[in-house]
């Protein structure tokens, strides 16, 4: 009698074959089309990022992937730093026609275009293998430095050059450098991308007495050579270790703008579009303030930029072992609000050396915090497997503090201070750095 067979009969028909029944050659056929199926699968091009999962996380590779990012940072950030010797120079020597603001301007294209070329840059992080982007970056900063060396012409050249093609080259070194070490990490990101953001600080330390003494001895042509070789040379080293952990998935979108509909996203926009309006002021107004309020020397003022940096550096190291105590969104906001208080306690009410000083120290601390904390946030809020991309968009907010904060403050000083009263633009920028925090706090 023809019975059908039931599917539990079929099932136990196929265990039996795959266990090792008298037909267990079919069985043997199906694992070897399925290893042909996974031996056929497309292997990344040379160009492509190439994952590294197996890889453990906080493991020896990522520590290494930090190193290189450091001092990818030390000069890409730390050229940025120490343009203050070449506009002194320029004013004095080369262009001492030209007005100082206009000088300026290269210095603040720098920041200015490296922030907003962030978007293009996260979105190659992407695409390209990570190796290949920061090679191609410092290579760009380094010839674009060669180039403005031959351009002592005029001032438009330099703009173009040692302002945004070098700006260009710095954002592609940049993001990846920022974003990238978070993927290694997860119990120690916060100390990892600290240990990362510091080297913009060494870079700010080392970098600008050494820029000058090229200045003085050789003249801005070969500073710029030599400056322009030496980051070449490092960063085609530091590029070959800066590795993506995780292999992004393609997209039909070149830039995917849905997180703005994210009100977590919103507020830490607006919150770094304050911050930075209140960032730079400390840093250009604060010697200024010395020589010519409390009748210090230029050199004293020069320190006490040394002293923000130094303090920054260590800053940025130190909130990476608290952040996982207090949490990365607390110690944040923490940072934002003590920044906003040595502006606004110990700078506006007081002329005393003692707390310039103060100031100086506080500030760079808890600023270098307000920086080094801001990837490792975005990390925890929305992943690292996009965290190039949304990095890169945030830097548009610091974009758009740059080019607000730095000339509005200059404005206020000018026009409401008469130059000499400082109390309203640093009033402007200790406001600015409070509804920061007051931004970050709604994260919470």
């Amino acid at each position: 009698m023809l019975h059908s067979k039931t599917p539990s009969d079929s099932s136990a028909s196929f265990n039996q074959q795959t266990v090792g029944g008298p037909t267990a050659a079919p069985s043997f056929n199906s694992e070897k089309q399925i290893d042909t199926v996974i031996d056929t699968q497309p292997k990344p091009r040379w160009w492509e990022s190439k994952s590294l999962e197996n890889k453990p996380v906080d493991g020896p590779y990522g520590w290494v992937v930090v190193v290189a990012g450091c001092f990818m940072l030390m000069f890409s950030m730390g050229c940025v730093n120490s343009y203050g010797s070449y506009q002194t120079y320029y004013h004095l020597n080369q262009f001492p026609e030209e007005a100082m603001s206009t000088l300026s301007w290269i210095g603040t294209l720098q920041f200015a275009v490296m922030n907003l070329f962030g978007i293009p840059s996260g979105i190659l992080c992407e695409r390209f293998d990570s190796r290949l982007v920061t090679f191609v970056g410092g290579l760009i900063m380094g010839v674009a430095l060669i180039i403005a060396s031959f351009c002592d012409s005029a001032v438009w050249k330099l703009m173009l050059t040692q302002g945004i093609m070098f700006a260009i080259g710095a954002s592609l070194v940049f993001i990846p450098s920022t974003s990238i070490p978070a993927q290694w990490f997860t119990s120690k990101r916060a100390l990892a991308v600290g240990i990362v953001v510091a080297g913009s600080g060494i870079g700010g330390l080392w970098l600008t007495p050494a820029t000058d003494s090229m200045i003085d001895n050789l003249g801005t042509g070969w500073a710029l050579r030599i400056t322009g070789i030496i980051v070449i040379a490092v960063n085609s080293v530091a590029s070959m270790f800066m590795r993506n952990r995780l292999k992004v998935a393609g997209r039909d979108k070149i830039v995917d703008l849905t997180i703005f509909r994210d009100i977590r996203f919103l507020f830490i926009f607006a919150g770094g579009v304050c911050g930075t309006t209140a960032y730079f002021t400390p840093l250009f107004s604060l010697p200024s303030f010395a020589v010519q309020v409390t009748g210090k020397s230029k050199s004293f003022g020069t320190n006490l930029i040394t002293i923000i940096n130094a303090a920054s550096t260590v800053g940025r190291v130190a909130t990476g072992q608290v952040a996982p105590l207090l949490g990365n969104i607390n110690t944040l906001s923490i940072c934002t609000c003590i920044a906003a208080l040595s502006i606004l306690v110990l700078w506006l009410p007081f002329h005393a050396t003692g707390t310039l000083i103060a100031c100086a120290i506080a500030y760079g601390l808890f600023c270098g915090g307000f920086i080094g904390l801001l990837p490792v946030v975005m990390a925890e809020l929305w992943g690292v497997q996009r965290i190039a991309t949304i990095i890169g968009l945030l830097y548009v907010a610091n974009f758009a503090g740059t080019m607000i904060g730095a000339p509005s403050s200059g404005a206020i000083l000018d026009n409401i201070g008469g130059g000499t009263n400082f109390k309203p633009s640093i009033a402007f920028s200790g406001a600015f750095m409070m509804i920061a925090f007051g931004f970050f706090v709604c994260l919470r």
